[in-house]
């Protein structure tokens, strides 16, 4: 018999173990899944409860479906998956009015995206009009149709899934729709100690069937409440907007982060810093983040590619270049 989920947590004041120990009730669950990638399970249940959609991006077979599917089925809410092809309508993914004739009306029939965390698999195979139908929901956590708002219940996340490698049949995302994301996380090939593990535990039925809630839905939402409670000193503000400041300056960038990014890069970190069990940021958490929240928004110059120029190796040089906040400031 499974485990209960654990009892719901108070959500007017912020305790970092009780926080950090539910959190990692999770990791620990979607663990049970996808082996020897904890640093990426813990990323994605950090965009988790910050509140933030995920773009995972990897090569085939690396575990992107397993790690968003071990998620859902690890919190007790409701969750979807949308298969992303080519001739997905937009009516598919927010939903469509069909006129009932018994009630001589039109009713309203929700699509895949009314769920508190949605799968959006191969995201880049559908065409870009079907993809711009994710924004609305991604930022205001709302969906209009033919003029009617219909609320996404909370939480709410996007996990999406592409594939780097192949381009054949894919229409690349749009800038606005990367920028809605959260963060971009790579999974990358387990070690061999790991991989000899997957051998022996996935030979047998899907590990899924076995992952059981261990929080529920309305537990995952008082955890992004909390999240706002975790203190940023003024001093790491300041860091933060240096850090996208200077990519607005930098000559190998043509598109430096939005205001949206900075925000973003803040509420990682405060989420970041509950989930190791503490009520405040420090300068560590922010460097930690920086790729993964910030290297999908930045587009190179032309001669910068030319040059074997990365956004990555962009941001480390900015990382380096700016002097690190040394205290609190509380």
């Amino acid at each position: 018999m499974p485990a209960p989920p654990a009892p719901p947590i108070p959500v007017a004041e912020l305790d970092p173990a009780l926080f950090a120990e539910r959190f990692s009730m999770v990791v620990d669950s979607v663990e049970q899944v996808i082996q020897g990638k904890r640093k990426s399970a813990h990323l994605a249940v950090t965009c988790l409860v910050a509140e933030g959609h995920l773009l995972i991006e990897d090569v085939p077979g690396v575990g992107k479906t397993s790690l968003a599917k071990a998620i859902a089925h690890s919190i007790g809410g409701s969750w979807r998956r949308i298969q992303f092809t080519p001739d997905l309508l937009p009516s598919d993914v927010t939903g469509v009015s069909v006129w009932n004739r018994a009630t001589n009306q039109f009713e309203f029939r929700p699509g895949g995206v009314f769920a508190n965390l949605v799968l959006a698999d191969e995201i880049n195979r559908a065409s870009p009009k079907t993809q711009s139908a994710l924004l609305e929901a991604m930022e205001e956590r709302q969906v209009t149709v033919d003029s009617r708002t219909y609320r996404l219940e909370r939480p709410f996340m996007v996990i999406a899934t592409q594939n780097p490698i192949e381009h054949e049949g894919t229409y690349p995302l749009p800038e606005a729709q990367l920028d809605r994301f959260l963060m971009r996380i790579r999974m990358g090939y387990p070690d061999r100690a790991a991989e000899l593990k997957i051998l022996d535990l996935h030979g047998g039925p899907s590990l899924l069937d076995d992952v059981h809630p261990v929080l529920r839905s309305e537990d995952v939402a008082h955890l992004t409440h909390q999240v706002h409670l975790v203190h940023v000193a003024p001093s790491l503000k300041g860091y933060i907007i240096d850090l996208v400041t200077a990519t607005r300056d930098h000559p190998g960038l043509a598109l430096g982060v939005s205001t949206r990014g900075g925000l973003s890069l803040q509420r990682a970190a405060r989420a970041f810093a509950a989930s190791l069990g503490r009520e405040y940021v420090i300068p560590d958490d922010i460097k930690l983040l920086v790729q993964p929240v910030l290297e999908h928004r930045l587009i190179l110059t032309p001669d910068a590619q030319l040059r074997g120029t990365t956004a990555a190796g962009i941001l480390d040089e900015i990382l380096v270049s700016l002097p690190v906040p040394t205290s609190r400031g509380r």
